[in-house]
């Protein structure tokens, strides 16, 4: 039995009582101030983080507001909770989106080169996932690039944003030469993908690297250890998959080479 997140009902409480202060029948955005939780809060007394950007983070990446919040969401759209500037966010209507792994593409397999003792010491499912992908070159053989992890767990703030997180940072180059940036986010157990988190990388690649060409990736844990790769873009406001693979990691014995040989076909 999973054990129940200590901050669940607190970080709701005091979601949805920020969420009503400033919603009015008809509103589709409003910008608030993260110091907002804490008066928030001593009106409520709760006891805030220590990291006042969690609050909006759980809801972001995480789970989903409260029902009082989503019973206020107009048919096939949804709140999100997007960056507006240091320590300033935005609550903003936009259309529904949800990008899960398909059920119907098959899985290749991949020989597995992933260091035991990686395996074994991993903290959680995202810092897994990112090392599956980093040892077994998942990202070459997805996006046909030669890459390089740049830095993992990368922080920093994007004009209009404010801080963001990145995953993991890769750049690439492809025969031409051609130079790529590739932000790559990882999702395991309960996180999901959505238009947030893209439109960040995006923003980010942007600004920072404006000379290169910009390829969100995001990674999933599939049921038999499978890892689903996805690159995304942004079209009217929406998360669209642009590619979706599906990679199995097995013993290289195990590689059934007629298989491999004849998989294009």
């Amino acid at each position: 039995m999973a054990k129940p997140d200590p901050a669940e009902n607190r970080y709701k409480v005091l979601i949805e009582k920020l969420f009503f202060n400033h919603w009015k029948e008809g509103i589709t955005e409003f910008a608030f101030d993260r110091r907002e939780l804490e008066t928030v809060a001593a009106e409520l007394k709760i006891v805030l983080p220590r990291n006042l950007g969690d609050v909006p983070y759980y809801f972001r990446y995480r789970n989903p507001f409260p029902d009082a919040i989503l019973k206020t969401q107009p048919e096939g759209l949804e709140w999100v909770i997007q960056g507006a500037g240091k320590g300033l966010y935005r609550f903003r209507l936009v259309k529904f989106t949800r990008i899960v792994p398909s059920t119907t593409l098959i899985s290749i397999p991949i020989p597995d080169a992933t260091p035991e003792v990686i395996r074994a010491y991993a903290l959680d499912d995202e810092q897994a996932l990112l090392a599956i992908v980093r040892y077994n070159r998942l990202v070459d053989t997805f996006l046909g690039l030669t890459t390089y992890s740049l830095q993992n767990h990368l922080r920093t703030t994007v004009k209009q944003l404010g801080q963001i997180e990145i995953d993991e940072l890769y750049v690439g180059l492809d025969k031409y030469g051609c130079h790529y940036v590739i932000p790559v986010q990882a999702k395991g157990g309960k996180d999901q993908i959505g238009v947030v988190q893209i439109a960040q990388d995006l923003a980010f690649s942007n600004e920072k690297f404006p000379e290169m060409r910009c390829r969100p990736i995001a990674a999933q844990f599939m049921p038999g250890g499978v890892v689903a790769l996805f690159e995304l873009t942004i079209d009217d406001e929406q998360v669209k998959v642009v590619e979706e693979r599906h990679y199995k990691l097995i013993p290289a014995d195990q590689i059934d080479a007629k298989a491999a040989r004849n998989y294009r076909n």
